[in-house]
């Protein structure tokens, strides 16, 4: 999360000011993003750090953007719509998503499993598509899309590709990222594929593969997510990366050097 900030001027002028105001602002749209659908004001100012006149001001000029929304009944506060037209616009042109899509469909019969497609924001993986096993409802219809990075098999393959920086922000920004270091960030590089037993959903296992635009940049991971019954054995495991390995493959090569 951003630090919250001062967003006077103070003695370094308009520019302090003006970039105190947006790292606030966004402080606030991420705990809007993190929480329940809405938020009271004054979980908010607590959570923020942020003063209670500042955060009403910040709201008012969210809610005025249409960044922000208040319910006219609870006063509380939650993501606006052009928050969410704005995410939707952002991932309809990332190219990879385009190329991994007319694969998914088969991916999902092939492997018998959830197939998603794993991007790394930050220190946490965005789930930004997936098509969900034909004969399984149940722990796969959860609708978070953003894990914390370390505790998903897509997360750790995206990590072990980034950089220095986005590994050391990763592991500030997780809750269990101290627990590995800088040999595992290797081992994870070095994996074809890796697989981890997830904790959310509970008792699933995924399976993930890197994807490489033609450059040979990983710019996302591809893995399948199914019951522990059907990952734990180890050749439907290793079957499922193959097919998993030769789709990221081909749709790599639609995909240039962004």
């Amino acid at each position: 999360m951003f630090p919250a900030m001062n967003d006077g001027a103070g003695s370094n002028g308009q520019e302090r000011g003006t970039l105190g105001t947006m790292r606030n602002a966004a402080v606030l749209l991420e705990l809007l993003s993190e929480g329940p659908l809405q938020v009271p004001f004054t979980e908010l100012s607590e959570r923020s750090g942020l003063s209670p006149s500042t955060t009403h001001r910040l709201l008012r000029s969210l809610v005025l953007a249409g960044l922000v929304q208040q319910d006219p009944r609870t006063s509380r506060y939650s993501l606006g719509q052009h928050v969410v037209r704005l995410s939707e616009s952002y991932l309809a042109r990332q190219p990879v998503l385009r190329a991994l899509g007319p694969y998914l469909v088969e991916l999902r019969t092939l492997t018998e499993a959830t197939v998603l497609v794993g991007l790394l924001i930050g220190g946490s993986v965005l789930y930004a598509d997936r098509v969900d096993a034909e004969h399984i409802g149940g722990i796969f219809r959860q609708t978070e899309r953003i894990h914390d990075a370390f505790e998903t098999a897509a997360g750790r393959i995206l990590l072990g590709h980034a950089g220095p920086a986005v590994w050391d922000e990763a592991r500030a920004a997780s809750a269990i990222g101290v627990a590995f270091d800088a040999n595992d960030r290797e081992a994870w590089t070095a994996a074809p594929w890796l697989a981890v037993d997830r904790t959310e959903p509970s008792g699933a296992v995924e399976i993930a593969v890197p994807v490489r635009d033609r450059s040979g940049r990983v710019v996302a991971a591809l893995s399948a997510l199914a019951g522990a019954k059907v990952m734990s054995d180890d050749v439907h495991a290793e079957r499922a990366a193959a097919v998993l390995i030769r789709a990221a493959r081909a749709a790599g090569q639609a995909v240039g050097d962004v």
